[in-house]
């Protein structure tokens, strides 16, 4: 009987105890199960997909955008959903220009920054970094939290203008003028920001203090896993 209760009572501190690693769900990279479409589950965002276009900082289409849609965790995207009704009620409209990123088109960045001969978008993303500090600043790495599928870039649309609100600054753009912080814009432009943000958090997003655009759920489900399926309509 004594030998039974020191095992319950094991077993129990394990459930009690259990670490957030055990906690989390399990995938394979290639398994896009725990996705979904954000157009289909949100139909009131915006997307213009920059990666599927040629504008963009490397100025071709990138690998593994197979179609010009928004993909995220079913956790990240719910979250999303309730940033959706917020901002719909303050007259503005979610526009999103990235999401999950297969890692094959991270592995599309690292080449195109290794080759510094290619320079062909620089005026219009980085006219004020040299392309050689690219990997030492930190705008381009080989693993990206877009990959891990709950992580958005976005900004918010002005419905009663019919445009994309002034954040002071154009996505993508690699410097210290793209940081949520930065000063030296208008009231006006520093406000905008900061109204995305405030919203963003709220609803259980973190910024990152480089981009104004760029958030990631605070508890994502995959915080290990680098997904590798490309970006296109998922089957249901």
């Amino acid at each position: 009987m004594r030998f039974g209760k020191i095992l319950f009572g094991a077993l129990l501190a394990m459930i009690l105890f259990v670490t957030p690693a055990a906690a989390q769900k399990s995938a394979a990279p290639d398994d896009p199960s725990g996705f979904v479409v954000l157009g289909e589950f949100i139909p009131d965002i915006i997307q213009e997909i920059r990666y599927y276009s040629t504008y963009n900082f490397v100025g071709d289409r990138i690998d593994g955008y197979e179609m010009p849609c928004a993909l995220m965790t079913i956790e990240a995207a719910e979250a999303l959903k309730k940033v959706s009704d917020d901002v719909m009620k303050m007259g503005y409209r979610l526009k999103v220009y990235d999401a999950y990123r297969p890692q094959m088109a991270v592995d599309h960045f690292v080449r195109w920054a290794e080759d510094l001969d290619d320079k062909r978008m620089r005026k219009y993303f980085y006219s004020k970094v040299d392309k050689t500090r690219l990997f030492s600043d930190g705008y381009i790495d080989a693993k990206s939290g877009h990959s891990r599928g709950s992580t958005i870039d976005l900004t918010l649309f002005d419905m009663n203008t019919g445009k994309e609100v002034d954040m002071g600054g154009t996505f993508d753009h690699f410097g210290i003028e793209s940081h949520p912080d930065y000063k030296k814009i208008t009231k006006q432009q520093y406000k905008n920001r900061m109204i995305l943000r405030d919203v963003m958090v709220k609803h259980g997003f973190k910024p990152l203090y480089s981009e104004w655009w760029h958030f990631t759920l605070e508890n994502e489900p995959y915080p290990d896993i680098y997904f590798t399926f490309p970006v296109k309509l998922l089957q249901k």
